[in-house]
């Protein structure tokens, strides 16, 4: 499954700069709350692939937060990322 990176999670004064928002195309929290613990991994044109995790929903409209192991460059904004294990684990459950 893909989905985009869609901004950093940030506050008024602060940005996280290993956490990120991404848009996997759903449209209700209870949806996105069901990736939670999944993993992601982000690609850069060099070839280089960065890892992380999804930790949980973020706002009602099927946005997910998404902590990595090293932050993204800012080039990452709008760029696609993909879920790791999300196809296999859904083949497993209609088994």
């Amino acid at each position: 499954m893909k989905g985009i990176v869609v901004q950093f999670r940030r506050g008024r004064h602060t940005i996280h700069e290993k956490h990120y928002l991404l848009d996997l195309g759903f449209s209700s929290r209870e949806e996105a709350k069901k990736l939670a613990g999944k993993e992601v991994s982000w690609r850069s044109p060099g070839g280089k692939t960065i890892k992380g995790k999804i930790s949980d929903a973020h706002g009602n409209k099927g946005l997910v937060r998404a902590i990595f192991e090293k932050g993204l460059p800012g080039q990452a904004i709008t760029t696609e990322i993909e879920i790791a294990d999300f196809e296999t684990h859904k083949k497993e459950g209609k088994k």
